[in-house]
């Protein structure tokens, strides 16, 4: 499993014009990224690294202040390009495959106390952010 993860202050995404998901003020933008080989322990692992990495201001997690998550679905980040000049997505996990484990990391950083925020998995989305710093981060399970 892979993430790509933003330090924010707000974030949203808008599928066919509604907001589907917003968070407001301090927390994570986090983009999921499923392969193959991935399980639901991992899920929980990445859940639990979420919850507790510690990037927000101060070096607080979002488990010390509480802070909201947006999580978002993102097959692209097994997208590989080393070679001519379209990607492929051999790596990537089918939808039928990576939904559910993108739900379980939702749903483990829910049981962990996480106010989570979510797109819509496979829809054409828009997402907004304001990176705080800009601090970005590539989490790898």
């Amino acid at each position: 499993m892979r993430a790509v993860v933003q330090r924010v202050d707000g974030a949203s995404v808008v599928v066919a014009g509604q907001t589907v998901g917003e968070i407001v003020g301090e927390g994570l933008c986090v983009l999921v990224g499923v392969t193959h080989e991935d399980t639901t322990d991992k899920a929980a692992q990445l859940a639990r690294k979420l919850w507790s990495v510690r990037i927000l201001a101060g070096e607080k997690s979002c488990s010390d202040v509480n802070a909201p998550l947006l999580v978002i679905s993102q097959f692209t980040l097994y997208g590989d390009a080393r070679k001519g000049r379209r990607p492929t997505w051999n790596a990537a996990a089918p939808g039928e495959s990576a939904e559910p484990l993108v739900e379980e990391v939702v749903a483990q950083l829910r049981a962990l106390g996480a106010h989570v925020e979510t797109g819509r998995f496979g829809a054409e989305m828009r997402v907004s952010l304001t990176n705080d710093g800009p601090f970005t981060i590539l989490i790898e399970i």
